[in-house]
């Protein structure tokens, strides 16, 4: 393991990371359930899913306090629930159909509502739960304080629907906004903004594949002049932590 700019970076090779990923996920449950009665964790899309897939599986499966987690999307499509492209439909059925989570204890977007709609409604519903202690809030930033926000990256280096180049990359009022005009499709998502991200207890980035390995270089590597890539930005008040394939870190 390694440490870069006060993260550390781990590089896996085959099942590792899954297993890997797995026990650092159910520690920070353990830590959170035992120290505040609850876990509030930030899934993203992607791959991610297919990463986390030893978590609902011995020992994990029957010895986490599930009912005490709480789950919310880093971001999501604008598409109905039942889409092929919904990250919730993505977490329901490579995760959440298999863990006894309360159902009122996820945290799915309106898919009812147009994208600004959804960003709204989704950031009133985060201040709903810090005002019930469910979430905290940042001592420094005055941000809400997810426990931990699982993050995965584009070979683009863009994070959650924060895209290089994109005006949303500099919002620091909103804790949820929309865009219309994602490069990659679905065009429409709401999604968390830095100063969110960057306000929680625990992050991981979890990133495989030689299409990403310019993108990590970029924001691990030792480059004379760096560009500032979305993911380079991740820089959260507690624990940052890489999670590598050796095809991603092969430029490192």
């Amino acid at each position: 393991m390694a440490d870069t700019n006060k993260a550390a970076v781990e590089v896996f090779e085959g099942d590792d990371l899954a297993v890997s990923l797995a026990k650092y996920v159910a520690d920070l449950s353990n830590k959170f359930t035992s120290e505040r009665g609850a876990f509030t964790v930030c899934l993203s899309g992607g791959s991610m899913l297919e990463y986390l897939r030893k978590l609902p599986e011995p020992p994990y499966l029957d010895s986490l306090e599930w009912s005490k987690w709480h789950v919310f999307w880093l971001d999501e499509r604008v598409v109905p629930k039942t889409h092929e492209d919904s990250n919730y439909k993505l977490a329901l059925d490579g995760l959440l159909c298999k863990v006894p989570i309360p159902p009122g204890n996820v945290y799915a977007i309106n898919d009812a509502l147009s994208p600004e709609g959804a960003a709204d409604d989704y950031e009133r519903r985060i201040k709903e739960l810090v005002d019930k202690n469910v979430i905290t809030l940042s001592p420094t930033s005055g941000f809400p304080k997810f426990d931990l926000i699982l993050l995965g990256m584009g070979p683009d280096g863009h994070v959650a629907s924060l895209f290089p180049g994109h005006p949303l990359v500099q919002e620091n009022k909103r804790w949820v906004t929309f865009i219309k005009d994602s490069p990659k499709p679905p065009p429409e998502r709401i999604t968390l903004t830095f100063p969110v991200i960057n306000a929680c207890a625990y992050a991981a980035l979890v990133v495989t594949g030689k299409t990403e390995a310019d993108a990590i270089h970029s924001a691990l590597g030792k480059s004379e002049n760096p560009v500032k890539l979305p993911v380079a930005l991740v820089s959260p008040e507690g624990e940052l932590k890489w999670f590598l394939d050796k095809d991603a870190a092969s430029k490192l």
